[in-house]
């Protein structure tokens, strides 16, 4: 279905998914990384740790939305897999107060080139919101430091589990009175793409070849409504 028939269609609210979709995880903890290592003298590859990282933290979240392990915030996963990388990495030297800073870290993330410019342009004719396994904090800090205009914070904090859970996308509809077919999940990442349509979800597919600095999006292998090369495609495609 063409993009501007969806929008034709009643599609009232948009909802992002975040870290690797609007801002940009790696470039933000490998800066912050790189100024510790100076900092401390390590010789550790910013790049390595920060892939790292990110990819310990994924099945934490895994666990918790299976129900195998109790709800923790972000920012508490987020330390548990640092923790895990102290001996791998050999950053025994840092203090609580560096791992604090590190875990900060991503509440102050940069935004992706077009983020700023296409949620502005996106905003005036939909409602905006995050669609985040962020918590409700760390996202108004994210959201702040990184200069985006979303007209609300949804974050999976609010069900107490982690997409890809089916209550994170229902949450979308529910708060904001609308009928899942009115809402779209925007999203880099084609399994957050996948739940949300089998709630029957709209769905728009961002790539973001350089999220992990390989320079290769990840592809669905399921059909989506738009594929977009990024928020400035995305608001022409819906006619914003």
């Amino acid at each position: 279905m063409a993009a501007a028939n969806l929008a034709r269609q009643d599609l009232k609210v948009l909802a992002f998914d975040v870290f690797g979709t609007v801002v940009d995880w790696r470039k933000g903890l490998m800066t912050e990384l790189a100024a510790i290592a100076q900092q401390h003298q390590l010789t550790i590859n910013p790049a390595e740790v920060a892939d790292a990282w990110r990819r310990r933290a994924r099945p934490l979240m895994d666990r918790v939305s299976r129900g195998e392990m109790a709800f923790q915030l972000l920012d508490d996963l987020h330390r548990a897999a640092l923790l895990e990388l102290v001996a791998e990495f050999s950053l025994e030297s840092l203090s609580q107060a560096d791992l604090d800073r590190l875990v900060l870290a991503w509440h102050n993330l940069p935004p992706l080139p077009d983020a700023v410019a296409g949620l502005a342009r996106l905003r005036t004719h939909f409602v905006v919101t995050t669609l985040s396994n962020g918590g409700m904090a760390m996202l108004v800090d994210v959201a702040r430091a990184a200069g985006l205009s979303f007209d609300c914070i949804l974050s999976t904090e609010l069900v107490k589990s982690y997409k890809p859970d089916p209550r994170t996308y229902r949450m979308v509809p529910s708060l904001l009175a609308v009928r899942p077919e009115q809402a779209m999940m925007v999203a880099a990442h084609p399994y957050d793409l996948k739940a949300a349509a089998a709630q029957g979800m709209r769905t728009a597919f961002v790539r973001r070849p350089q999220e992990w600095g390989t320079g290769k999006a990840e592809v669905p292998d399921f059909a989506v409504d738009i594929t977009a090369d990024d928020f400035i495609d995305l608001a022409s495609q819906l006619g914003a």
